[in-house]
């Protein structure tokens, strides 16, 4: 089985305190972290560690930062034939503040992030026509993304897109896409339609389906998710439980989306799977330092009841 994840790596400088600041405020007190991030590089390593062989496409820079980060991705077993370097911009930078109760706020510098062209990516494409499934988001050039959405549709190769952050998407582009999982704030952008229950959400994402997409996964955060294809409309509601830090967690939900769609997996188990790998990232600090491997799921779901209801 053969999973294109195509995306950002950051180094994420993370500071940990009691409360975010507000604008001209400064807080004291806080812990700092450097943790490996992008999320890009988060989902394919949440893909891998939940058990798929993962070919990872990403670029980064000249520099210290980068040079961690490919040492890192080679002792994952990430193969370094897909590791780009930009000469001229520098390492993904992402600056993250995190609260006590697990809300963040993140700043982006993209750095060599932002000169993953479509071009760079032609040694490989020839791989990428014999893809099973290829994931892709949106911290890489709009017109890379799209690029890659034609292709794979050209090759009969089915894309998952997980649109954040998020970016309006033409129409003849949204009908090439196979799966597409914004939140709720992505979903409004791609529709223009005020999403503030399930409802509305599922009012969008039949918006997005009748546009030609397959599957839209709605993310609700704690609120669980909506699914939505030509089989129905399912609910999938999780359980509350004590977040530390929220960093990553639609990643991890999207990487361990795309290993289970990858070893065919029905669609529904699929969906509570990611849930509860998500889930489990937020009971711990950092991006990929709180991604689960596929026992860490397993076991957490013994004590982790996701509810899926259909609806009419």
């Amino acid at each position: 089985m053969n999973l294109f994840v195509i995306g950002s790596s950051n180094i994420d400088l993370v500071i940990y305190l009691k409360r975010i600041p507000k604008i001209g405020e400064t807080v004291i007190g806080g812990e700092f972290k450097k943790i490996f991030g992008g999320k890009g590089a988060n989902q394919a390593v949440s893909a891998k560690k939940a058990g798929t062989k993962v070919k990872f496409i990403t670029q980064l820079g000249d520099d210290s930062f980068g040079l961690e980060l490919k040492t890192y991705y080679n002792e994952l077993g990430l193969d370094s034939k897909y590791i780009l370097t930009d000469n001229k911009q520098p390492t993904g930078l992402a600056q993250i503040l995190v609260s006590e109760r697990g809300e963040n706020s993140i700043a982006v510098a993209p750095g060599s992030n932002g000169t993953l062209t479509f071009q760079k990516l032609k040694p490989y494409l020839e791989e990428i026509s014999n893809a099973d499934l290829v994931l892709i988001q949106f911290e890489i050039p709009i017109q890379t993304v799209i690029s890659i959405i034609d292709f794979c549709y050209d090759n009969k190769v089915r894309v998952i897109v997980n649109p954040a952050p998020a970016v309006c998407l033409p129409a003849d582009v949204l009908n090439k896409i196979w799966m597409i999982t914004p939140n709720e704030s992505e979903l409004e952008l791609l529709t223009d339609i005020s999403v503030n229950n399930k409802f509305s959400a599922i009012e969008a994402s039949r918006k997005l389906i009748n546009s030609g997409i397959e599957n839209c996964i709605v993310t609700l955060g704690d609120k669980g998710s909506i699914w939505l294809s030509s089989n129905g409309v399912f609910e999938f509601s999780i359980p509350a439980i004590k977040a530390i830090d929220t960093t990553a967690a639609g990643d991890v939900f999207n990487g361990c989306l795309a290993h289970c769609v990858l070893n065919k997996i029905p669609l529904k188990s699929s969906i509570v799977k990611a849930h509860t790998a998500a889930s489990f990232s937020v009971t711990k600090k950092g991006a990929q330092t709180s991604i689960p491997n596929d026992q860490e799921i397993s076991s957490f779901s013994k004590n982790f009841n996701v509810k899926v209801i259909q609806h009419n």
